[in-house]
């Protein structure tokens, strides 16, 4: 598997993308990966689904959630730490892409979404996207 995760090599991921499976990974991050990485999968889910959203992004967005949910990808997240890494590198490069199509609402829902499974969350664990 190709080591470097960018946004130019993230769409060939897309075909592990589903809502469903996306659903069902977030639910699992949730308990491990922390506020701030299931917040930037959120934030790209909905960016994803904003009929506003380039088809470009949307490739990207969707290679990324795929590779997210790919469950065998370049470090094994059963690894403590290390094994979200890569998915952690791979959300990033994504985000950075589409950052022009990541609207104050869509950043909002995310939030909303995120304080129901984490209750209050503080501002600096949204990262950047805040």
């Amino acid at each position: 598997m190709d080591r470097q995760l960018s946004s130019q090599n993230l769409p060939r991921f897309q075909r592990y993308f589903s809502p469903d499976s996306f659903w069902k990974k977030i639910q699992r991050l949730v308990k491990r990966a922390g506020a701030k990485t299931v917040y930037y999968a959120l934030v790209l889910y909905y960016t994803l689904k904003d009929p506003a959203t380039p088809y470009r992004y949307k490739a990207v967005i969707a290679g990324a959630l795929g590779y997210l949910i790919l469950p065998a990808d370049m470090v094994p997240d059963l690894l403590p730490f290390a094994g979200l890494a890569d998915d952690w590198a791979a959300l990033t490069a994504a985000v950075m892409y589409v950052l022009t199509a990541i609207t104050p609402e869509i950043k909002e829902k995310a939030k909303q979404q995120l304080g129901n499974w984490f209750g209050p969350v503080s501002q600096e664990e949204y990262g950047d996207l805040s």
